[in-house]
């Protein structure tokens, strides 16, 4: 683990997030009415699907955040975003992890062949949420039209 990317031990992380919101920023990668997700093999949130995402360091420009995470998350070199607006995750605070707000930008253009790390353990293109996705990015990629909710697994259970 490099000391860079992750400058907060856990205990600090912990006690500075537990007290006040944490600002991150997540990644849309769009390919043939596509998008790009990866599953965490990390916690928070292991084994469920979300976006590419970081927390923003302290003093950190937002669109520094995006490209050290895009490099770091998926070896990929932003060249442009576009801002489309935030996420809240209120499923964190609700189960006793932290109060992130997530501002979420559009990969514009990008060089180099998208290759995840170790924090994934699983990635693919979507078009429809996939199961056990962020409850609380889910929301957001259907009201912004970036996702398709599979209606059919709901009827199979009415």
């Amino acid at each position: 683990m490099n000391h860079a990317d992750f400058p907060l031990s856990k205990a600090e992380f912990d006690a500075i997030y537990s007290k006040v919101p944490r600002l991150t920023v997540e990644i849309i990668i769009k390919k043939d009415n596509s998008i790009y997700l990866t599953k965490r093999a990390i916690e928070p949130c292991r084994g469920q699907w979300h976006l590419p995402g970081g927390t923003v360091g302290f003093g950190e420009p937002v669109i520094s955040a995006v490209k050290r995470v895009a490099k770091r998350e998926l070896g990929i070199s932003v060249d442009s975003v576009s801002n489309k607006g935030y996420i809240e995750y209120p499923s964190h605070y609700l189960n006793g992890l932290d109060s992130p707000v997530g501002l979420v930008f559009e990969v514009e253009s990008y060089s180099g062949q998208i290759k995840p790390n170790r924090e994934a353990a699983g990635h693919g293109w979507f078009k429809t949420v996939p199961e056990n996705m962020h409850a609380d990015q889910d929301r957001f990629l259907i009201e912004n039209n970036y996702l398709i909710e599979d209606l059919s697994s709901r009827l199979k259970d009415a």
